[in-house]
């Protein structure tokens, strides 16, 4: 009995880790405005996003540490687009269907880009602590440093993200399961909540010191500057950008961490499973929240916003033009007369029509 308890079952569909969890069918409404929903929430996602790194790629006055990292956390929210749409077509009765490897895939895309996030927040905490420190708006970071610092974060990311498929999960050992995730062991999900909910604690923290400092500080040098202190651009205002950018992460994140740490808990009277849907779509909101966030907190990003599109609009208006152009000719229009067309050829021209 002890040796079919822990024979492995890599072969097997998701069907056949899904059979004790009958309570994790969807009702078909519900899946329906779940995809819904998250499709249209995807599609700002990966617009918005984009928009975010080309905003900083092509404006020079975002070339600093701080808008290279914030340009990496909309990287990541826009790979968590991806994971969200290809999770939310592969979910319901179709994740039974799903093999081993396929169910890694859709968990890990979405671990890789939660972690990602959690990561990229942790970094620029630091990023800001460095720089307030020193009573600069930004770090003197450099660009290395910020490159091998983004290196770092993705390469944790994905190591967080494969950790399930490389070992951590309970296909040799169903009696470890968890419900919310059916291959992935409840040790996993306890070490998964726990781990990021530590890092939430302590970037509120790091964000608390440098507040309270900042203000402090303001209050000193306000008497002895007549007021131009606040005229300044002062590290404070991106300091407040990234408290809101991660009060959002902290609050669409934190149920679902909860839930999953109950799932691992073995918490069998707290229905995990009929908050699953729900606890999606909140932190698929997380990843539409930040580009509202930088562009409302943020002057200079919506300014370059409105240029971008301005830019996409006059280069199709371009394109439309430059297709005209290339049209051929008809036999009653002179090829090479470059000149505007006289009052008799306009008569003319009315008479044809």
């Amino acid at each position: 009995m002890a040796q079919q308890n822990y024979s492995c079952h890599y072969n097997e569909s998701m069907g056949f880790f899904y059979k004790s969890h009958d309570e994790d069918k969807w009702d078909k409404t519900n899946l329906i405005l779940v995809q819904v929903v998250g499709s249209l929430f995807c599609c700002f996602i990966l617009v918005s996003n984009a928009m975010v790194i080309a905003a900083v790629i092509t404006n020079k006055r975002f070339h600093y540490p701080f808008y290279y990292l914030l340009a990496n956390l909309a990287a990541s929210d826009f790979l968590a687009g991806i994971a969200y749409v290809y999770l939310m077509f592969n979910t319901g009765e179709v994740s039974r269907k799903l093999t081993v490897k396929g169910y890694f895939i859709r968990q890990g895309l979405l671990d890789i880009s939660l972690s990602a996030s959690l990561a990229n927040l942790l970094v620029i905490a630091l990023e800001r602590y460095i720089s307030v420190m020193n009573w600069k708006v930004h770090s003197n970071l450099t660009k290395r440093r910020v490159t091998l610092l983004i290196v770092l974060v993705w390469a944790i990311s994905i190591f967080m993200g494969a950790v399930p498929s490389l070992g951590w999960n309970c296909i040799c050992n169903l009696s470890d399961c968890s419900r919310l995730a059916p291959i992935f062991s409840r040790s996993y999900l306890i070490f998964w909540s726990v781990s990021n909910l530590v890092v939430f604690l302590v970037m509120v923290v790091i964000y608390t010191r440098i507040y309270t400092y900042v203000k402090r500080k303001t209050a000193v040098l306000t008497p002895h500057t007549s007021g131009s202190i606040n005229r300044k651009r002062t590290p404070i205002k991106l300091i407040k950008t990234v408290m809101v950018v991660l009060g959002a992460f902290v609050i669409c994140w934190t149920p679902g961490l909860v839930v999953l740490l109950l799932d691992g808990l073995n918490c069998t009277s707290c229905h995990v499973m009929k908050l699953k849907m729900w606890l999606l779509l909140l932190a698929v909101l997380n990843s539409v929240m930040n580009p509202c966030i930088y562009s409302y907190k943020d002057e200079e990003m919506w300014t370059t916003f409105k240029n971008l599109m301005r830019c996409i609009g006059n280069g199709t208006r371009r394109q439309r033009s430059t297709r005209a152009n290339a049209r051929p000719l008809s036999s009653g229009q002179d090829t090479g007369n470059s000149q505007p067309p006289s009052e008799e050829t306009k008569k003319d021209d009315q008479g044809i029509l």
